[in-house]
């Protein structure tokens, strides 16, 4: 998944939970700023902020390494 994609799955989830960004800066400690470039695709996220994003949403943060052939 590119960022754009990773924003919009959190994006849906959050609206699913009926949450504002508000909620979901409140709920996982994240500034609303960052939950917007995250949600817009236009930030740079770290590993633990997308985690705690995720973990609040119910959702699972999945990493894989590619196989280089």
């Amino acid at each position: 998944m590119n960022a754009v994609e990773i924003g919009n799955a959190i994006k849906f989830r959050r609206e699913f939970l009926s949450l504002r960004q508000e909620d979901l800066a409140e709920m996982s400690g994240i500034a609303i700023k960052t939950i917007h470039l995250v949600e817009t695709g236009t930030g740079n996220p770290s590993v633990e902020t997308l985690d705690k994003l995720a973990t609040v949403l119910g959702m699972e943060l999945v990493i894989q390494v590619k196989k280089i052939n």
